[in-house]
């Protein structure tokens, strides 16, 4: 069987797809910066020593690294809105369950990048007079920055990937004007190739970009050092 592939139906809806396009972004950006946020308030837990912070952060951090995005999503949408009794759209819905799921995660490589670092280079720097917060910001934050940012960077993007679970929400995310647009064109084949392509070119942008910036602070850290 010849099939006769026909961009053209999906080409005239273009605006339709560059609409989910900054849909998916508008929500992936502002769920990474609440998923930083989060994850740095449950790493501070984690390493605080604190059993009563700790476990919680823990319990939190387990359970969101182990339950299905998807359920995120459903209890996000329907579940809140029934136990605080607000109603939620599916932005706000969406961005409450990537960012906590996201800051689990980011939760555990900040906590890695952090505990990476040789103890001894934290008494070192409290030997010649640091204070707590100076050895974490001269010391430890520059060197576990670049330890982070690679496993930061990986998930960033399953992040971005995640986000296609929006549509299920009908959050008008590119997976959710695609199907649109195939409701239109009737041309499934061609429409979710363009969202596969769509994805691979933002995301494989956003890699060398990462991967530029993780040369530079590399090289920053070395000159510092010297």
């Amino acid at each position: 069987m010849n099939y006769e592939w026909d961009f053209g139906a999906v080409w005239e809806h273009r605006d339709m797809l560059l609409a989910g396009v900054l849909g998916t972004l508008k929500i992936a950006a502002v769920a990474i910066v609440l998923g930083v946020l989060i994850g740095a308030l449950l790493a501070a837990k984690r390493l605080s020593g604190r059993a009563w912070l700790a476990r919680p952060a823990l319990w939190f951090t387990e359970f969101y690294r182990n339950t299905p995005p998807l359920v995120h999503f459903f209890w996000a949408f329907y579940g809140l809105p029934v136990l605080l009794g607000i109603s939620l759209d599916p932005y706000a819905a969406a961005i409450i369950a990537l960012s906590t799921q996201s800051g689990a995660f980011y939760a555990e490589v900040i906590r890695g990048g952090v505990v990476s670092i040789d103890r001894g280079q934290w008494e070192g720097a409290r030997a010649i007079g640091m204070t707590p917060w100076q050895v974490v910001r001269r010391v430890v934050l520059p060197q576990a920055t670049v330890r982070m940012l690679p496993p930061f960077l990986e998930r960033s993007f399953e992040l971005i990937k995640t986000t296609a679970l929006a549509s299920t929400l009908a959050y008008s995310d590119l997976m959710y004007q695609a199907m649109q647009v195939n409701s239109i064109t009737f041309r499934p084949l061609e429409v979710y190739t363009s969202v596969a392509l769509i994805f691979f070119l933002t995301l494989l942008t956003l890699s060398l970009l990462a991967h530029l910036l993780e040369a530079r602070l590399s090289r920053s850290i070395l000159q510092a050092a010297g």
